[in-house]
């Protein structure tokens, strides 16, 4: 008979099985890992994982959940900071390269092509706004205090999309490392001119 798990029990070894998930499909794509996998590399039973999670889209979920909750906290903590609008949209904007590059294989997962659909998982749902929620905030602020003109969600998408497109650059080896930064601060300079209130 198997003992009865407390809840402490359960939390501490979904924990274990996200993070050794999250080393799997960061290596291998999230496609190519089994369930089996997942219970080898922890050394339990084929069947143990399926008495925490569903299935490996459960799995993929809940660690992309923890990511984007990380993700966010610290574009929070960035945004939080003193000083004005252009001096906390540029510590919300090193927040997110420097979690990128600090943590490579959560934010790869995060913005992994294979995705489950966020509509059956309310907590990633909740934690990927919540983080996106953040790279809209500073730019209203931007806004708000004339340094930037137009839709402010539209905006951070731009911000967003170039920023997130110099990383996976330099994460593939296209970019020298350290050849993110630079790009995003010349690509970003150049976006922020083009958006400038008209005198």
């Amino acid at each position: 008979m198997p003992r009865v798990l407390t809840e402490s029990d359960v939390a501490d070894f979904r924990e274990r099985l996200c993070e050794a998930a999250e080393r799997l499909f960061a290596g291998k794509g999230p496609e190519a890992v089994t369930m089996r996998q997942l219970a080898a590399e922890l050394g339990v039973s084929p069947m143990t994982p399926y008495r925490y999670f569903k299935d490996k889209d459960d799995i993929l979920a809940a660690v992309r959940t923890m990511g984007f909750d990380r993700f966010a906290e610290a574009l929070e903590t960035a945004y939080a900071t003193e000083g004005d609008a252009r001096a906390r949209g540029a510590a919300v904007g090193e927040a997110y390269v420097t979690f990128a590059f600090e943590h490579p294989q959560t934010y790869k997962l995060m913005f992994d092509m294979y995705q489950p659909d966020e509509d059956a998982y309310p907590e990633l749902k909740r934690a990927a706004q919540r983080a996106r929620a953040t790279m809209s905030d500073y730019v209203k602020a931007l806004v708000e205090s004339g340094h930037l003109a137009g839709d402010p969600e539209r905006i951070g998408e731009m911000f967003w999309a170039s920023t997130h497109g110099c990383i996976v650059l330099e994460m593939t080896g296209k970019l020298p490392p350290g050849g993110a930064r630079k790009l995003i601060g010349e690509v970003n300079s150049a976006i922020s001119r083009g958006l400038r209130p008209q005198a």
